[in-house]
């Protein structure tokens, strides 16, 4: 009698993936030197936002009233699940519009996918996209696909703002609070995911967060119902490489209380244990020269504040005498914001302080 052809087990969407854990971008600093000889929006008479700030998405003035807001972002797989994986991605790339005070209007997908994986995993990723897209009230309009050794997926999304009301991460001004709206952790957690290390309530804590969208926030920060003076949103770089970039582009200095930055449940623990994406670990290189720590402060915390982060909250400095109506805005919108620290006059940098 023949024997049974052998089954060969089913891929995981992260073994393919070299970057599964963290937001897979260039180095802060590898970044800033490639566009260091490029002009960026200085060189444009109606670019209102380029790269030279960092910021999270380009603003171009179309008419007196209006400005297109354009943003681009794909990743390799963080989740085997596809459908949550397009999810995920696609809420990353939108959460860039909110982060500029903007409205989404459509998007265009963003697919790399290798010939080994069966279509089916493709229709389940870009599904997860279309949920998400569904969610934030825009349709997909197209897209581009190549064939690639590596998944990956995302969206490059088109918005609208007015033109005085851009939300940028540069307008800090001293005597602001710092609100930040999710908790920190995820690169953490899916590289314990990855390596098996994460629990299932863990897995679906964070696998649920990344896949939230930013929409509420954003809706409430550019609502004018209070102040913002600068907004971004947390992701790639870290909360303490984001937050530096607000601080540098407004020349400020910003007082960061550990005990308030809200934290992943079981994260310090796997922090603590050494489960870090080379991402973070990249990260806190890339600070620590603008950051001053608690003496004796244990790498592994520093290392969470610096970690890198997959659609992470947004980060808004707001004028104090309005942080308690933004805090009850956001709750009423259902979104928790935790206040994190304050903006001050000094040199730009970051004082973590507990």
């Amino acid at each position: 009698m023949a024997g049974k052809k052998p089954v060969a087990p089913k891929k995981r969407l992260t073994e393919m993936s070299h970057c599964a854990g963290c937001a897979a971008k260039l180095k802060a600093g590898d970044l800033a030197t490639v566009l260091g000889g490029l002009k960026g929006a200085a060189s444009h008479p109606r670019a209102l936002v380029g790269f030279n700030t960092n910021d999270d998405a380009a603003v171009y003035q179309v008419a007196p009233g209006m400005a297109v807001v354009e943003t681009v972002d794909f990743f390799p797989p963080l989740v085997d699940d596809p459908f949550q994986f397009g999810a995920i991605a696609a809420a990353n790339a939108l959460s860039d519009i909110w982060a500029m005070g903007a409205k989404p209007l459509f998007a265009l997908n963003l697919v790399c996918f290798p010939d080994e994986l069966p279509l089916k995993t493709l229709q389940k990723i870009l599904a997860g996209g279309q949920s998400k897209a569904d969610e934030a009230g825009i349709p997909i309009l197209g897209g581009h696909s190549i064939r690639d050794p590596e998944p990956k997926f995302g969206m490059a999304v088109t918005g609208v703002v007015h033109p005085k009301k851009v939300l940028t991460n540069a307008g800090a001004k001293p005597g602001d609070v710092l609100l930040l709206t999710k908790p920190v952790g995820t690169g953490i957690a899916t590289t314990a995911i990855k390596r098996g290390l994460a629990s299932k309530a863990l897995m679906k804590r964070v696998t649920a967060q990344m896949a939230t969208l930013n929409k509420a926030a954003g809706e409430v920060f550019a609502s004018g119902a209070f102040k913002v003076n600068a907004l971004t949103d947390v992701t790639g770089f870290g909360l303490l490489g984001h937050l530096l970039e607000m601080m540098n582009g407004a020349k400020t200095r910003a007082a960061v209380d550990l005990e308030r930055i809200p934290l992943i449940a079981e994260v310090p623990a796997l922090a603590e244990a050494g489960v870090i994406p080379g991402g973070t670990k990249t990260n806190l290189a890339h600070v620590k020269k603008q950051v001053t720590f608690p003496e004796g402060l244990p790498e592994h915390i520093q290392w969470l504040l610096a970690d890198a982060q997959t659609n992470g909250g947004l980060l808004a400095s707001v004028p104090a005498r309005h942080a308690l109506k933004a805090i009850q805005a956001l709750e009423k919108a259902g979104v928790d914001a935790a206040l994190i620290g304050e903006v001050q006059a000094g040199r730009p940098g970051i004082d973590v302080i507990g």
